[in-house]
């Protein structure tokens, strides 16, 4: 029922580490998600440096998902959004042929606080990678939940356990946030050929195998088993169709190399706008990493 096992690894972003899920050396993609960090659980202290903040960057040819359990973002983009996120929201932004973001912890400077989300990327299929960049916001209160005896779901995009949410999505995709009391148990979701859970907190039991924190469990095609916490857990679901094969460096996802070459051309050109009200810094295009030395002739 289990096919593949997913430990995320910590990144460093620069002033607070994530654990990074998607891609994978054996995996890169589940249905169309093709990223997926863990950031947190972290407490920031008072007077956060602004260095911590996720400074203005592009991305094309996906949409990211924000989604937090604890702290706030403030989200502001090239096509003049600006959004803070709270938890039980999301912040869906559609790249498409280009756009620029920052996510800054604004709100939390001040005082400090502390943060735990996921922060996910949807690859689009091949005839939409080059659709107008957009974004929308929907509270806690307008996706679709569903509470009862030590279980409550919340579908976050696409439709699940008999719910749809509002999110508009380019191809079919779920994505629902679980939160299990101690020894609740209940179904994954079927309808989509690929499937997988994400541990965000606590520790489940699933065909078997214990799966803790930090966990990607991938469902074979058609399985069906049941989740049982083991301790008071958050789990996520997520999965959908297969979009084809992505090309994926740094912010840039493509069916085509040359189309990420041409958005690397770009972002160093300064032919992607920045975002509206953020424009004084950016984060530099990355350097390639060299090639190979030769190995010596014998």
């Amino acid at each position: 029922m289990i096919e593949l096992v997913i430990p995320s690894r910590r990144k460093d972003l620069g002033g607070f580490e994530v654990g990074r899920v998607l891609p994978w050396t054996q995996r890169r993609m589940v249905g169309p998600f093709i990223f997926f960090d863990h950031m947190g659980p972290v407490n920031f202290p008072p007077q956060v440096p602004r260095k911590t903040d996720v400074r203005p960057h592009p991305h094309i040819g996906l949409s990211t998902i924000t989604y937090l359990y604890d702290g706030e973002i403030v989200h502001r983009d090239s096509v003049g959004f600006h959004e803070t996120i709270r938890p039980g929201e999301v912040n869906w932004m559609t790249a498409g042929r280009g756009i620029s973001h920052s996510e800054r912890f604004d709100s939390i400077r001040e005082q400090g606080g502390s943060l735990h989300g996921i922060q996910a990327w949807v690859a689009l299929p091949e005839a939409d990678e080059e659709t107008a960049p957009g974004f929308v916001h929907f509270d806690a209160a307008q996706l679709p939940s569903h509470v009862e005896n030590g279980l409550s779901v919340k579908v976050i995009a696409g439709s699940a356990y008999g719910m749809t949410s509002p999110v508009v999505t380019h191809s079919p995709l779920f994505y629902a946030h679980l939160e299990l009391a101690a020894g609740r148990t209940t179904d994954v979701c079927s309808g989509y050929s690929e499937r997988a859970l994400y541990v965000a907190k606590g520790s489940v039991r699933v065909a078997g195998e214990q799966f803790d924190a930090g966990q990607m469990a991938v469902l074979s095609p058609g399985a069906m088993p049941s989740i049982t916490a083991i301790e008071s857990s958050i789990v996520m679901l997520l999965g959908g169709e297969p979009v084809g094969a992505r090309n994926i460096w740094w912010n840039f996802v493509s069916s085509r190399k040359e189309r990420i070459e041409q958005a690397k051309a770009d972002w160093k050109a300064g032919r992607i706008q920045l975002p509206v009200d953020d424009d004084k810094e950016f984060i530099p295009l990355p350097e390639d990493p060299p090639p190979p030395k030769p190995e010596p002739m014998s």
